[in-house]
Parts: C-alpha cells; structure tokens; sequence
C-alpha cells in the first residue's frame, strides 16, 4: 500500500463532498457507506458512490478511493459490496471486524465479483478498523487472514465504538489506549504491514491538539491518519512526511557507512554516533518512505 499520510472521511450519499475531498489534498478518500449515511438513505448512498467512484475515476482524480462498508451484523455488507466493487476502487475501510474468519470470508465474496466481472483479482485491498473488543483480543490473527490486509487502523477518539467496547475515558495523552495502539503497531509490523494509520481525532478546531496526536502517533510507529475534516489534511502531512533535514541526515549515514564499507570496515563514526548496517538499513526504510511520499503527492 501507499503510505497515506491522510485519509479522508467523505459521507457517501454527498458525492459534491467527494470534490471537496480531492480539494483537501488528501492521500486517500473513504466514501463512507456507514456511520455517516442516514439508515434511510443507505441504498441510494450505494448507487450514488458507485458514480463517484466512476466520475472521480474517468477525472484521473490523485488521491486513491476507498469505501466504508455497513458491517456484516447489519445484512448491508454484501450490498455495498456488489454497489462499489468496480474500477478505480483502492481498497475497502472494514467496519467492526470481530475475528479472522470474518476477514476469510470477505476476501472469497471480493474474489467472486472480481472474477465475475473481469476485475483484477486480489487488487482491492482491506483496511481493517478494530471497534470491537474481540477484533482487538484477535488484532494478530486478523492482521495475518489474508493477504488482502494492507492496513490496520488504531481507534481512538471520545464516545466512540473503541471506547465504549473497552469502556475506556479518552484523554488527549492516550495513555488508556497506549497499549492497543502499540500492540496493533506489532501486529502490523509481524506481518508485513508497514502504514498502519491511527484515528480520529474529533476536535475539529483543536489543530495544536491534532498536531501532539499525530506526533504521539508518529513516534508510536503510526504513518498516517484517518482525519474527519478537509483542515486536518495539512496538519497530517507536515508531521507524517519525513522532514528534509532527517531524509538529508540519513543520506549522509548511508555515503558514510558505504565510505567505510569501502575501506574495509563494517562500523563507522557517523557524527559523533556508533553507526553499522542495523542503521543503514533503517536509514533505507526512512528514505524510502519518503520517496514514495514524496512520489504519491
């Protein structure tokens, strides 16, 4: 997956917001089919983000298109998923996820209508969000059932799905969720998942707030966020792109370790620190994170 610095809620039954989205400079648009969506507008919502995806698509819109499916327990999901499986899809956000199986079973409805109508097969991807006390008891198995998860998002946020599970008060430290958030990081990581996202936060106004939050997250293992509003787009690019003076830094690292390697050792002094080929391979990750960024804006 791309690493998505921003991803950008957008109700889905508003397809001039999905404009207002592309405007924001979001990495990512998710076209929410879910919570966003009144009950009694769910089915137009289906048709109208399968022709958002269509008219964005056909514009050669730059951020990449997803959809927040209903969850299964609510007897949309199989709906919404014949509605928006199509061309210029990205991926699916999953919605109250409780365990592996579920993930098993997503991934062969997709393969059907994949191989049905000639899409692709196993392009579209998951992003899988963990609302529920048993997906987040189960974060390691559902991170590894299939190869279609490409992301993983830590909740967080007052009064929401997480929250209520756990039964948890939010604090702007997170403290409560330290533990959830670092342990999804793992499961991420132990399975290949490199742009785990975090979100939301809810405060809209509250950008010094949102800025802390991203950082927090930043320095957690996170690489972007889930934002609910166009003004904290900005916010999450300054502090999830790799700043210019450490891409610069890590250049310096790798010529001066490849200078040594040269003359024979396998450890340098690199400006003051013990450097050796654990830090020139984290140096390779860093920049080529931010060459991809850097690629994706």
């Amino acid at each position: 997956m791309k690493p998505y610095r921003s991803m950008l809620f957008v109700p889905g039954h508003k397809s001039a917001w999905a404009d207002k989205g592309v405007a924001s400079g979001a990495d990512a648009i998710i076209l929410d089919l879910e919570d966003s969506v009144p009950p009694a507008d769910k089915a137009d919502a289906r048709v109208t983000v399968g022709g958002t995806i269509d008219r964005l698509t056909a514009e050669g819109v730059r951020p990449d298109l997803w959809v927040r499916c209903n969850p299964d327990v609510t007897g949309l999901l199989n709906g919404d998923l014949e509605a928006v499986i199509r061309p210029g899809l990205t991926g699916l956000f999953l919605a109250k996820v409780f365990d592996a199986a579920d993930i098993v079973r997503l991934d062969a409805v997709i393969t059907h209508i994949e191989r049905r109508e000639g899409l692709p097969e196993g392009e579209i991807g998951l992003l899988v969000s963990y609302e529920t006390a048993q997906s987040m008891a189960n974060c390691e198995e559902i991170a590894a059932a299939s190869s279609r998860v490409v992301s993983l998002l830590g909740a967080t946020g007052p009064d929401a799905d997480a929250g209520r599970e756990l039964g948890i008060e939010f604090t702007p430290e997170g403290i409560e969720t330290l533990y959830l958030r670092s342990r999804l990081v793992l499961a991420a990581r132990s399975n290949g998942i490199h742009h785990p996202v975090v979100g939301v936060w809810q405060d809209i106004k509250n950008l010094d707030g949102l800025r802390t939050f991203c950082l927090d997250n930043r320095r957690l293992g996170y690489r972007g966020l889930v934002v609910i509003h166009p003004s904290h787009v900005a916010v999450a690019h300054e502090i999830f792109t790799p700043d210019s003076d450490t891409v610069e830094y890590y250049r310096r690292l790798l010529e001066a370790y490849r200078e040594a390697e040269r003359a024979g050792s396998s450890a340098v002094d690199f400006e003051g620190q013990h450097i050796d080929i654990a830090h020139v391979k984290t140096a390779e990750e860093i920049i080529t994170r931010a060459d991809a960024v850097a690629a994706n804006a």
